[in-house]
């Protein structure tokens, strides 16, 4: 398991060697097969999430969803990570800034502090600035948010036109670049990205 299998973008969070050890299906040797593994199991979860309602604000739900969307492919699937990243807070911060999180986003939509667009919208910034799991928090915080959209009657965003966010891009270099001004506490570029049809 070497070479190109687990080349990331430059701006992806790159996996522990212990963590590359959790691979799952052994038939994966390349990038594009583990991509294809991953989505398939992402499309899988995506389908359970949006089957019935669900109480997103919780972290037993934060865990599941992770788990159901990586379990056939990573065995820490749905595991908070254990070591130091170049993105997020340490791991021992984890659990405590994550239900700091969901609280704050609570009391946002009992108080209308914001409209529903911009609390999903610093939802999914903050959820990918703690980054909780060794990898695919992009992707489960994007599956989050559309879920707490769904669940306040909202539409889901269209991530800068539904293009596929995690190989290099345009549309990931804008997605990265709106974060990191979110980060610098300006959310404008990523509610401007969130609804590029």
């Amino acid at each position: 398991m070497s070479g190109t299998l687990f080349d990331e973008p430059e701006d992806a969070t790159p996996l522990e060697d212990s963590e590359k050890m959790g691979l799952i299906p052994a038939y994966i040797s390349t990038r594009a097969d583990l991509n294809l593994a991953e989505q398939k199991n992402i499309t899988d979860a995506q389908i359970w999430a949006f089957s019935k309602r669900r109480d997103v604000l919780n972290e037993k739900f934060v865990l599941d969803l992770h788990r159901r969307m990586f379990r056939k492919v990573w065995e820490w699937a749905g595991t908070y990570r254990a070591t130091e990243r170049n993105i997020g807070i340490e791991p021992y911060r984890i659990q405590t800034e994550l239900y700091q999180l969901l609280d704050d986003v609570k009391y946002q939509i009992e108080h209308e502090t914001y409209s529903p667009t911009e609390i999903a919208a610093r939802f999914h910034h903050r959820l990918v600035q703690i980054h909780p799991f060794p990898n695919g928090n992009g992707r489960h915080s994007r599956l989050m948010t559309d879920l707490l959209l769904v669940s306040l009657g909202e539409e889901k965003f269209t991530w800068g036109g539904g293009q596929y966010l995690v190989s290099k891009s345009d549309v990931r270099t804008k997605y990265i670049a709106a974060l990191k001004a979110a980060d610098n506490h300006d959310i404008s570029l990523l509610l401007e990205f969130i609804r590029i049809k």
